[in-house]
């Protein structure tokens, strides 16, 4: 059984709509797919119908967390995507993506990149904007030749020239929310260095302490030392432990399935969540 639990779609910042992504990973040869897109569920009903016969879809989203002035990732699985106070939560994340990317295009400006909100609009295409449509915007504009390089220092990286914070969650009070709407919540690859400042293990401890279910382990941010580090901090912790493509379509290189998770681990995430649950495709539209 193929399982990958961080994938994107243009509900956010990936680049295969919904309806493409289920039918992507059923080419891929995945037998289940998370659809975890950035502080929004707005794909859901759109990957569903479109679900292939033999895919199962977990329903999720990737949610925007800060602690200690470091910015991270929380991945949240099979919540009641209804639940008043998450949901609240979740849509003050996403509102106040518009005014920060308005805010780095003014940076930009500022150091000469003739970028405009209307060339981030069109790439983001009515998803959730982050700074991946600022950077394909960067590309297309030449001014870097790949969506990665634009997240370094000089530019989009956290404390980088063009950066702006935008509102994020506490995440001791979005394992709350997650856990109080019936999900599972799992650290996106938090060894990922290269994006910036990480969570030191004293303080994943305290997310284990608080609820954390589970780390992502294998995802293609992480060196084959980070993750035996990763597997032994979850194995002292009690924590599940993920692989993820985190696939973004073409604003990535990592494929589908290029990274995954085994399949007891997901039998035991289905187990814990109550606040949905996944969803078997029966041939799609």
């Amino acid at each position: 059984m193929r399982i990958d639990l961080h994938c994107h779609s243009t509900a956010s910042d990936g680049t295969d709509t919904p309806a493409e992504l289920v039918r992507n990973a059923a080419a891929a040869g995945l037998d289940v797919v998370a659809l975890t897109d950035h502080d929004t569920t707005r794909g859901h009903g759109e990957a569903v119908a479109a679900l292939p016969e033999g895919l199962t879809l977990v329903t999720g989203a990737e949610l925007s967390c800060r602690i200690d002035g470091i910015s991270m990732h929380l991945l949240a699985y099979l919540f009641d995507p209804q639940e008043p106070a998450l949901l609240a939560e979740r849509e003050l994340v996403r509102d106040d993506r518009v005014p920060r990317a308005k805010g780095m295009i003014a940076k930009l400006n500022t150091l000469g990149v003739p970028i405009t909100w209307e060339q981030v609009e069109r790439i983001a295409a009515g998803g959730s904007v982050g700074r991946p449509h600022i950077a394909s915007a960067l590309v297309e504009l030449g001014v870097v030749p790949t969506v990665s390089d634009a997240f370094t220092e000089e530019w989009l990286a956290d404390g980088g020239r063009a950066f702006v914070e935008k509102h994020e969650t506490d995440p001791f009070e979005a394992i709350r929310l997650v856990k109080a709407a019936g999900g599972v919540c799992v650290f996106a690859h938090p060894a990922a260095a290269k994006r910036g400042r990480t969570v030191p293990d004293s303080r994943i401890a305290q997310l284990a302490e608080a609820g954390l279910d589970g780390i992502e382990v294998d995802h293609m941010d992480h060196d084959l030392d980070a993750r035996a580090r990763l597997r032994g901090l979850a194995k002292e912790l009690g924590l599940l432990v993920t692989g993820s493509s985190d696939y973004h379509g073409s604003r990535k290189t990592v494929a589908l399935g290029a990274y995954t998770t085994d399949p007891e681990v997901y039998g035991e995430i289905t187990r814990r969540a109550t606040g949905a649950f996944p969803v078997p495709g029966t041939g799609g539209a």
